[in-house]
């Protein structure tokens, strides 16, 4: 009895000590978005696509192989679909 009631009474005092700090307090950002209206960087509204995203480019062919050769470089030999 005395066991069970030390536990709980250590599992409440575990509980009290949890809520008692700032989770993530510091983790912020506390500055000013100097673009938070910027359609450009954020879109239209929140649920929408930045207009920088829909940029499209060109391919340039010449750049695969220089692009293959880096990632066997950092990866291994193989394909990006094939996994780790």
């Amino acid at each position: 009895m005395k066991s069970t009631l030390t536990k709980l009474s250590l599992v409440i005092a575990l509980g009290f000590v949890a809520t008692a700090c700032d989770y993530q307090k510091y983790n912020s950002i506390r500055q000013k978005d100097v673009r938070e209206n910027d359609e450009y960087v954020y879109g239209v509204h929140k649920d929408s696509a930045a207009v920088q995203s829909k940029n499209k480019y060109t391919p340039r062919p010449e750049l695969e192989e220089r692009t293959q050769k880096i990632r066997e470089k950092l990866f291994g030999a193989g394909t990006i679909g094939e996994g780790a």
